[in-house]
């Protein structure tokens, strides 16, 4: 199974949704975290699926971020608790796939991860 952590409302979402669908014959589980908050224990296990630091699954362009967290030094578990609280502020979309995850971002990278070895010839 795939899971996609997804935001309706995000159009690189839907298009790396519709590249996974059309190529992978796997069950894919959306997962619309505005509404289906991830728990701080979710977020550090997707944190260790990517290899990356909380602070690098923030969305800074978000105005949230702007406004509150841009100035701020905060500890992994500090900006776990934030992006918990505030799931607006994470990266998206993340796709999992058994024990590993990428953000979709380019939506195309998303098709490397689905279908190792095809190429996309969008990177």
């Amino acid at each position: 199974m795939i899971k996609i952590y997804f935001k309706n409302t995000c159009a690189t979402c839907r298009t790396a949704y519709g590249l996974i669908r059309d190529n992978t014959d796997e069950e894919i589980r959306k997962v619309e975290y505005m509404t289906e908050r991830p728990s701080a224990a979710e977020i550090r296990g997707l944190l260790k699926m990517l290899g990356i630091d909380a602070e690098s699954l923030v969305r800074k362009k978000e105005k949230l971020y702007k406004e509150k967290f841009k100035d701020r030094k905060l500890t992994n578990k500090q900006w776990i608790d934030t992006l918990a609280r505030h799931p607006e502020l994470i990266e998206r979309p993340i796709v999992v796939m058994g024990k590993k995850a990428i953000i979709g971002r380019p939506a195309a990278t998303v098709v490397d991860f689905v279908r190792p070895g095809k190429t996309t010839g969008t990177r």
